[in-house]
């Protein structure tokens, strides 16, 4: 899945052939169709996205101590940014702190008195997908700088500069509970809340990803192509639901006649169709045009397909549920399961409301631009 190439002393862990973002989202989407295929592949989140961001900002420490087992799928790892006591839509609003403590060095240790420091990581996640994996042994957390116990005269950082992505082996932090979404626990890759309680991270080098203050950055490109993939599997869930609601349809009579043959079914299949059509595209322009013009110049379709695509197949599987009947509810059959799922990826990653005022200000910069070039003519 790999956009990337892999750092050479690790060719030998990659594939013949790259896959642009858009080639990757069509496999997404097959993969989509199945609970078990992503993790079977190796390619489900937040996996993907941790090896991302190793690849694209991880010192040749860190790769090959965490990239290489994750890519040969023998570990599993976890992305901490979510937190129970404030809104973290609003990245600003994390309280989880990385205090930054000098610790002078003994005069006998060979370090001629040179001033090193350690990070102390205080604070408390939850939503941290696969952090109760039993495989999980890594976890990239989110967390905002904190200079208090450094001299006056050293500089801070600003609201979003704060922000630094540090690498926390698993066995140092501690899970509190697991997490239900609908009352499925998800079981055992599910979410997880997690104490951090004053851990110690004693190797600088070794603990931060890019260095301090640039946590906001490496999370926002994680995001892009992670969007894509969501996006896409989810359209694979509703390609699947959509399938079975059709076979249903073809075996089942009421009143009569089959249920494919009521006017009302007939509109339920068309509008599916419609919705089913509309996610594909959306997202795969959206991934075209990431691989054309790169990320941040695909920021509004990649907020758009954010908001759209949850809602266009949570409405396919809706309605599959209401041509099954009571068996669409049931776990005889996948639809509950997917549009549990489904309505939690409209909270996941930021909810609407974040994309949708991300969307509405590019467009407003660009009509504002628009409308001053044509000023001057």
């Amino acid at each position: 899945f790999l956009p990337h190439k892999l750092p050479p002393q690790f060719a030998h862990l990659g594939p013949q052939i790259y896959l642009s973002n858009r080639e990757y989202g069509i496999l997404c989407e097959v993969t989509g169709r199945s609970f078990l295929a992503p993790e079977a592949c190796n390619c489900n989140a937040p996996d993907t996205g941790n090896m991302e961001v190793l690849l694209k900002h991880g010192t040749p420490q860190q790769q090959a101590k965490y990239l290489v087992p994750l890519l040969r799928g023998e570990i599993r790892s976890a992305f901490l940014m979510t937190e129970p006591d404030v809104a973290s839509s609003d990245a600003t609003n994390m309280e989880t702190k990385l205090t930054k403590v000098m610790v002078p060095s003994s005069r006998g240790s060979g370090g001629g008195g040179k001033t090193k420091y350690k990070y102390i990581l205080s604070g408390r996640k939850w939503w941290s997908t696969g952090a109760m994996h039993p495989k999980c042994r890594v976890a990239l957390v989110l967390a905002r700088m904190d200079y208090s116990q450094l001299p006056e005269n050293m500089e801070t950082a600003s609201a979003h500069g704060a922000h630094t992505v540090v690498i926390v082996p698993m066995n140092k932090a501690t899970p509190v509970r697991p997490l239900t979404v609908f009352g499925d626990d998800d079981a055992p890759t599910g979410h997880a809340e997690v104490l951090l309680d004053n851990i110690e991270l004693h190797d600088v080098e070794e603990a931060l990803i890019l260095g301090e203050g640039r946590g906001f950055e490496i999370a926002q490109s994680r995001l892009g192509p992670g969007r894509i993939h969501h996006c896409m599997r989810a359209v694979g869930m509703a390609a699947r639901c959509y399938e079975l609601m059709l076979e249903r349809s073809l075996v089942r009579e009421t009143f009569g006649q089959y249920i494919w043959e009521h006017g009302g079914c007939q509109e339920l299949i068309a509008d599916s169709f419609s919705d089913l059509e509309a996610a594909r595209l959306l997202t795969l322009n959206c991934a075209a045009a990431m691989d054309e013009h790169g990320v941040r110049k695909a920021r509004g379709q990649i907020a758009s397909i954010k908001v759209s695509v949850p809602q266009l197949t949570h409405r396919i599987v809706d309605r599959a549920i209401q041509i099954f009947g009571g068996a669409g509810v049931s776990d005889d059959f996948p639809m509950a399961r997917i549009l549990t799922g489904l309505r939690s990826l409209r909270i996941a990653d930021g909810p609407d409301a974040v994309h949708r005022r991300t969307v509405a200000r590019l467009e407003i910069r660009k009509t504002e631009k628009r409308l001053e070039a044509r000023s001057k003519l």
